[in-house]
């Protein structure tokens, strides 16, 4: 196992071009299993493949342990990978797959043959062995693409989107697949993925990132429970938090958010009047509902849509923001609810379950502290 560092690193692909990742600083613990995750074209797949060697850092340092590993080509860094579509030879069989590798390295015959059978029996291929690659099911060819970089026993294991040519039963069953064998080999992990099941599924630490940059790192309930920024808030969760930016005003007994549209308790004034005369405000669709004990929240919207998805119901509505503007709002609600297309209603909240944001930089605030959460941006 080794502890991996990246330390403000920087890649740009060509002179003007805006850099694919833009000053990273992120340290990696021995054992540790790290997720990247962000949209298409946020710089994970990059920064997976600058760790693994397939890209020069343009700038910055890049550490295995206490080894600076700029200069390494890929084979001096004793790392596993595994691509997203598999990368298997098809005229080989699974265990002819499986040795490639050592077999080119010249080891031993003896070595070949333990490692085939601890590896083989670790990750179920057993009966496959003799099959090739066309005669598996896509969970059997993930699992060769596994073995095969487990059998050089890497450093540091690397994963780039695995599981996105799967079904989404597989992919589940899979899911539970990694998470067990990371607790059974501790083998450091760096697994780049944009589905957010993985990556709160899997994940020790998650690291958003968004333009190159680190949005947020920490563990999935912090990313989740406690975001950064309005773009964490937003990405993070399916489907993401709720978020409205309009003006506010005070009635004496409540605050008012747009056009009367978002009502919370008086507590929220003094951090309300510290963040001026504009905020964004986030609820999560699962924290919504019609009928709250005790919730001092409320929130009028206009029926859009109501999805029956057999365990719950998810409402999608307008929120009058501005007599020009509209915010677009999801609820989870009970799979019993039935509604009309333009019918008003009025969702209610624990306080609780309400985050601040600051209008103009998307920075979380710390209701309780009434301070600007600190962001990760790096």
């Amino acid at each position: 196992m080794a502890r991996v560092e990246l330390k403000d690193a920087y890649k740009q692909y060509g002179k003007g071009q805006a850099p694919a990742v833009d000053g990273v600083d992120l340290t990696i613990d021995e054992g540790e299993l790290v997720v990247l995750l962000g949209p298409s074209g946020c710089g994970k797949t990059t920064a997976l493949r600058m760790i693994a060697g397939l890209e020069a850092l343009t700038a910055g340092e890049l550490w295995f342990g206490d080894r600076l590993v700029n200069g390494d080509p890929p084979d001096r860094r004793n790392v596993g990978m595994v691509f997203q579509n598999y990368a298997l030879y098809p005229h080989m069989t699974v265990e002819q797959n499986l040795v490639f590798g050592l077999k080119a390295a010249r080891a031993p015959k003896d070595e070949i043959r333990r490692r085939v059978a601890e590896i083989a029996g670790l990750l179920g291929l057993d009966p496959y062995l003799g099959r090739r690659p066309k005669e598996l099911s896509g969970g059997q060819r993930q699992r060769v693409a596994l073995g095969r970089a487990l059998m050089r026993r890497p450093s540091v294991f690397l994963m780039d989107e695995p599981l996105s040519n799967l079904d989404a039963n597989l992919r589940e069953q899979m899911r539970i697949e990694l998470a067990r064998l990371h607790a059974q080999l501790g083998i450091t992990t760096v697994y780049v993925t944009h589905d957010q099941n993985e990556a709160l599924t899997l994940a020790d630490r998650v690291v958003v990132m968004d333009g190159g940059k680190i949005r947020q790192c920490g563990t999935p309930g912090e990313v989740y429970g406690q975001p950064a920024d309005a773009f964490v808030a937003g990405f993070i969760g399916s489907p993401g938090m709720n978020l409205w930016t309009a003006g506010w005003d005070d009635d004496g007994e409540s605050v008012w958010l747009g056009e009367r549209a978002l009502r919370l308790p008086r507590s929220f004034l003094p951090v309300l009047e510290e963040l001026g005369p504009s905020v964004t405000v986030g609820i999560r669709p699962e924290q919504l509902g019609l009928s709250h004990t005790g919730a001092d929240v409320e929130v009028t919207c206009q029926v859009e849509l109501l999805e029956q998805l057999g365990s719950h119901a998810q409402l999608h509505a307008e929120v009058a923001l501005s007599e020009q503007a509209a915010g677009r709002l999801v609820a989870r609600l009970d799979a019993a609810l039935e509604v009309a297309r333009g019918e008003q209603l009025v969702l209610t909240a624990p306080s609780g379950a309400v985050h601040l944001f600051e209008a103009g930089t998307g920075r979380r605030v710390d209701v309780a502290r009434r301070s600007p959460a600190t962001a990760f941006v790096r």
